[in-house]
């Protein structure tokens, strides 16, 4: 199977380095077209889907391939080794932040520059860190989860979204959480919601930017104010926004974020 098949990689635009998106949980590479078109007259532009999302061949998915990130790390080397022409500016929502890192450290000099939107390395409270949840959160999360999944969707995304002034989004989110495939999507969040990636961080030299929302229930500022004091080169942006995906609901200040970061690496 190709890469091309396997995560569903579309190419736009064109230009001397290569901009690639990574979309988040339950979400699709459709979630990125709100800031694309901002960068597609400036770069050659890969979307794609993570492995069991959005439309890429299910028939990929492993279970195991796929029990952590790094496997997702993998595919995504294989898409920038692929697709991509000139340097490599990675832009990673969400838990892609942390599968953007795993890539970089396995191929060191693959990405140039991270703009991470809403990154979290780790979600569970610990000592004085204050990653949002407690790790019984987190247990009843996956349990209401792997019970009802569609209901868990149709609760959660909206809140997950916020922008209560676009409950468009919020529906938007919600099916799209509801088109994966619960026993995937299952697997994911779990994945997803018990890693720990903070011993990684300060191996990560590739200047990297972290674009956090100021009310956000998945990743709070905290997440981005620790990775920024662990980081050996980052620049972190607080936006002024509700809900974790602000390239949807505050495209106009997350691209700006973007710009002043990539002007500043010479970009």
């Amino acid at each position: 199977m190709s890469v091309q098949q396997r995560n569903n990689v579309h190419i736009t635009g064109s230009g001397p380095a290569t901009m690639v998106f990574a979309h988040g949980f339950g979400c699709d590479q459709n979630m990125w077209r709100l800031m694309e078109p901002a960068y597609k007259d400036r770069f050659r532009c890969v979307l794609f889907d993570l492995a069991g999302s959005g439309n890429s061949d299910l028939g990929a998915y492993d279970a195991e391939k796929y029990g952590s990130l790094q496997g997702y790390a993998d595919d995504l080397v294989e898409v920038i080794k692929e697709f991509s022409c000139g340097p490599v500016i990675f832009v990673g929502h969400s838990v892609s932040g942390m599968i953007g890192m795993l890539a970089d450290l396995k191929f060191p000099g693959l990405i140039s520059a991270h703009a991470m939107i809403c990154p979290s390395p780790c979600y569970i409270n610990d000592g004085s860190y204050f990653g949002g949840f407690s790790r019984a959160d987190i247990d009843g999360l996956l349990e209401t989860l792997e019970s009802n999944y569609l209901g868990w969707s149709s609760s959660m995304a909206p809140a997950i979204m916020g922008a209560p002034l676009q409950p468009e989004l919020g529906v938007e989110l919600t099916n799209s959480f509801c088109r994966t495939d619960p026993d995937i999507a299952k697997h994911f969040a779990r994945v997803t919601f018990l890693s720990d990636h903070r011993a990684e961080l300060p191996r990560l030299k590739t200047p990297t930017l972290i674009v956090q929302c100021d009310d956000d229930i998945i990743a709070p500022v905290s997440a981005g104010e620790y990775m920024h004091s662990v980081l050996p080169d980052s620049t972190l942006t607080v936006i002024a926004n509700l809900g974790h995906c602000p390239h949807l609901s505050a495209p106009s200040a997350s691209t700006d974020a973007v710009d002043a970061f990539l002007a500043r690496q010479g970009f």
